[in-house]
């Protein structure tokens, strides 16, 4: 059964390993660039691993937020003492995407217009702390019993609001006095599709005409980083980082970290034909799947299949009538695998195999936010007709047998199945479309 009432997407923003902007993403795809090298922004002997997909021309600076009203530069200027870079990224990217959707928010409803944002959970920077635990530290050890009188004063007041997972879609809120429908999701790299997904829901359901629906993320992070060397599996042992991510390539090592933010802002479509908005897609489907085995092993193959189906299924459509698959391809021998599996099991009545896209072997694991860069990505080349192609794919693998997109001059079809999934067997997927009248 497809959406009650039709939801298209006018806006888009990006800050990404590409550049921070739409046009730097497709083209860095398309041109077969890379945004994974040696880390710049902090140093490499502070962690297990020294590259990644880092965001280099974020600079936290106002300019990197875009186009912006006088007063609405000021508070975001204001802001910006009480915002973790992660936040900083999502705020850029929302403001980009309301200038990139041509909306005029002067003129709207602010009732009407909601934020859903998607992130992980959002670690601290250590040097929060130093001081406080210093203030508790006595003959070498840390003493308890100090922290309430001695280490917690010295706690910068603030600290917790830089670094809650629903601050990005408060700021968003907040400086754009936007008093609609909001929420806040958190589950790893599943959000980007799930806030998609809600914020779809939610217009369909006539509850909100325009929502700015995003998702921010950042694994490189002093602590956060080794987190994820030691419960994933990274790629390591390259000579070119450049070469590190390869997503079911024969030769893949593991996933590379990586950190960005994307929006994209989407209406009803009476509401965006109103105000004669340039559209640039349709939501058309989505699904999500949570599945374990009853020792709770995670099965992320089974997760996918059934979050596929559920797309097709919403939208009113086959397997046979999606375009193009955008993999999650994290680029992990195990993940890679069961994703595959999962692709060939949904699409296995097709007359030709489905076309298979994986841009995280531009940029990494942006966390959180990976899925809504690559549907980004996908929309956009709906819109051109072809698809870019997989960057360091070049030995297939018996394991993987799908078809991976090599070149820039694949049909992209008329629609995009969106692929995102986490290690704990989370599944979410959007089935978006190049808009028909």
């Amino acid at each position: 059964m497809a959406y009650s009432r039709r939801v298209v997407v006018t806006g888009c923003g990006v800050i990404s390993p590409l550049g921070n902007s739409v046009q730097e993403l497709i083209g860095g795809l398309r041109e077969g660039r890379t945004g994974i090298a040696t880390f710049e922004r902090i140093p490499v002997d502070a962690l297990p691993v020294s590259f990644g997909g880092e965001a280099r021309d974020f600079q936290e600076n106002i300019e990197d937020f875009g186009t912006l009203e006088p007063a609405v530069k000021k508070q975001i200027r204001k802001g910006l003492k009480v915002m973790c870079r992660e936040i900083k990224m999502g705020v850029a990217a929302a403001q980009r995407g309301l200038v990139d959707s041509g909306l005029d928010l002067a003129a709207e409803d602010h009732e009407r217009i909601g934020v859903l944002f998607g992130s992980d959970y959002i670690a601290t920077m250590p040097d929060e702390f130093i001081d406080p635990i210093r203030q508790c530290v006595t003959d070498g050890s840390f003493d308890f019993e100090q922290w309430a009188e001695s280490g917690l004063p010295k706690v910068t007041p603030l600290w917790l609001l830089k670094y809650l997972p629903n601050m990005p879609a408060c700021h968003v809120a907040i400086y754009n006095d936007l008093r609609g429908a909001s929420n806040s999701i958190t589950m790893r790299e599943a959000s980007s599709n799930l806030a998609v997904a809600e914020a779809t829901t939610t217009i369909a359901r006539g509850m909100a005409d325009v929502i700015v629906a995003g998702a921010t993320g950042c694994r490189i992070h002093p602590l956060r980083s080794v987190h994820t060397v030691l419960q994933e599996t990274l790629a390591a042992g390259v000579s070119d980082p450049a070469d590190a991510c390869r997503p079911f390539d024969r030769d893949r090592q593991g996933s590379v970290l990586g950190e960005g933010a994307a929006v994209v802002i989407l209406e009803s479509l009476d509401h965006a034909q109103q105000r004669g908005a340039t559209i640039i897609g349709e939501i058309l489907g989505h699904g999500s799947s949570a599945v374990m085995d009853q020792h709770f092993v995670p099965l992320p193959e089974k997760a996918l299949v059934n979050a596929m189906r559920q797309s097709i299924a919403l939208a009113g459509v086959e397997p046979g009538d999606v375009g193009h698959v955008h993999a999650h391809g994290l680029g992990t021998k195990d993940a890679d695998v069961a994703e595959a599996s999962a692709i060939r099991t949904v699409f296995s009545g097709r007359d030709s195999d489905v076309p298979v896209v994986a841009a995280k072997g531009s940029f990494g694991n942006l966390g959180a936010c990976s899925g809504l860069v690559e549907l980004i990505a996908s929309l956009h080349a709906l819109n051109d007709g072809t698809l870019f192609p997989a960057r360091n794919y070049q030995h297939p693998d018996d394991a993987c047998s799908i078809n991976v997109v090599t070149s820039d001059s694949i049909d992209a079809g008329s629609t995009v199945l969106n692929l995102s999934a986490t290690p704990q067997g989370q599944a979410s997927v959007i089935l978006a479309g190049r808009f028909a009248a």
